[in-house]
């Protein structure tokens, strides 16, 4: 049973910067394409980033610039570094593990979700 499990959330000020971690257990998560996903108050999840297992990367227009996923393989590991945080980007953040090998992962192909990791920015 693949599980996924992410740890780096917490509250922090505008312009701060998290690096939020998603560990895979009962599997490998070089066979998967890595996303982070979001889903503030009110609002639906919504894609925020995702590096293939051959690391072609993708990235919400609204984060682009702020934002970089990353994966370790070997650590079974991968990771979202989110810099100039703003209070929008208020949400709780899922990994998720999709078997396809594209970049742009649709809330229907993902395979595995984490349980989220809430992360709070204040102004």
């Amino acid at each position: 049973q693949v599980q996924l499990l992410e740890s780096g959330g917490g509250l922090v000020q505008a312009g701060d910067s998290l690096r939020l971690s998603c560990g895979i257990s009962g599997g490998t998560f070089s066979r998967y394409t890595a996303a982070w996903f979001r889903q503030g108050p009110g609002k639906e999840r919504e894609l925020v980033a995702a590096m293939t297992p051959f690391g072609v990367t993708n990235y919400a227009m609204h984060v682009k610039g702020r934002f970089t996923v990353s994966r370790d393989n070997a650590k079974n590991t991968a990771y979202l570094q989110m810099n100039n945080l703003k209070p929008e980007d208020t949400a709780v953040y899922y990994c998720a593990a999709d078997v396809r090998a594209s970049a742009y992962v649709l809330l229907s192909s993902v395979n595995y979700w984490g349980k989220g990791t809430l992360v709070t920015v204040s102004s």
